[in-house]
């Protein structure tokens, strides 16, 4: 055994202290280059938006750029897998939606695991549902559109963002609800939905208030409804789907931020930190409400346990639809 002298002793002991400060410098330093933010749909919807008002704090706020980059495809299963997969180290993060939360059931055979498989960081935005039509539909109450429904059946499609969305969900659970024959039409995302609704090729929809809201507020769609327990404060003379006659219909959605399972601990803490800075700010707080959305304040911690009991509740939803993706 090897004896050092105090001076060798000191020497040693200060080596090793420097090793260990290098070890946690990566994580002080965080972020050293610009972050990438997935997102599982296409630009325009309510995911993208929500990520990129986001992005746009956390750059001002950690000094780097933090990039919103669109991965559709599978209900947003091609974005999701891609993150869980990536390397776990603050510098890809995912923009989640309950659609994740759903798919867990949704799905036979994903390759990742919504809670095993992912880092909560911040749960960041909830926002309603809202039932809209085209125009061209001759109903003004959702009373009208079963009515309408049932005249008709097999006549009218339901667009969605992807299957496994909160707004696929919205409608397979009005199918079941009204026995209606509504043919279910899935795209990439809210935008290109939207697009073919304006334009007549499906003629109703469950979507994300947020990007529903401003064509209902442009005349370009007819709002009948929010799938929320409560009226929704940017929409107050709209009534809800209870109020309309469908006992328990609660539909929301939630977008918040999840990074690769095995991200550092602190580098988790200073993304929460600076999403609860963001939103804290009454500026991006009028952004969000504008959209229809309210803000939340979580602890990596509390949004983890968001995700697991949402993915219980979905569970129980899609059983009872009987909706299935291979």
């Amino acid at each position: 055994m090897k004896h050092f002298s105090s001076p060798a002793r000191a020497a040693c002991l200060a080596g090793l202290l420097s090793a260990a400060l290098a070890g946690l410098a990566p994580a002080a330093e965080f972020p050293e280059r610009s972050v990438r933010i997935v997102v599982g749909f296409s630009a325009g919807g309510t995911t993208d938006v929500a990520a990129r008002i986001i992005a746009k704090e956390l750059s001002d706020d950690l000094g780097q750029s933090f990039v919103v980059e669109n991965k559709p495809g599978a209900g947003s299963n091609i974005g999701a897998e891609s993150v869980a997969r990536a390397k776990p180290d603050g510098y890809t993060l995912y923009m989640v939606a309950v659609t994740s939360a759903i798919n867990q059931t949704l799905y036979k055979n994903l390759s990742f695991d919504i809670v095993k498989d992912f880092s909560p960081v911040a749960l960041v935005i909830k926002v309603p549902n809202i039932l809209v039509v085209n125009p061209s539909l001759p109903v003004k109450s959702v009373q009208e559109l079963v009515a309408y429904l049932k005249a008709n059946p097999g006549k009218v499609s339901f667009a969605s963002s992807g299957s496994g969305t909160s707004i696929h969900m919205a409608g397979e659970l009005f199918k079941l609800r009204t026995g209606a024959d509504i043919v279910h039409i899935p795209y990439k995302g809210s935008a290109p939905a939207i697009t073919d609704l304006i334009g007549n090729q499906v003629q109703l929809m469950f979507d994300n208030m947020p990007s529903a809201w401003p064509h209902v507020q442009a005349g370009k769609l007819r709002a009948l409804a929010v799938t929320t327990a409560e009226r929704s404060a940017t929409a107050p003379d709209l009534p809800t789907m209870v109020e309309s006659g469908f006992e328990k219909f609660d539909v929301s959605s939630w977008f918040g931020l999840i990074a690769p399972a095995g991200t550092p601990p602190e580098i988790v803490s200073k993304l929460n930190a600076s999403v609860l800075k963001a939103l804290a700010k009454p500026e991006v707080q009028q952004k969000f409400r504008d959209l229809g959305a309210i803000t939340a304040r979580t602890t990596p911690q509390e949004f983890g346990d968001f995700i697991k009991s949402e993915v219980e509740t979905w569970a129980t939803v899609v059983k009872a639809s009987g909706a299935k993706v291979e």
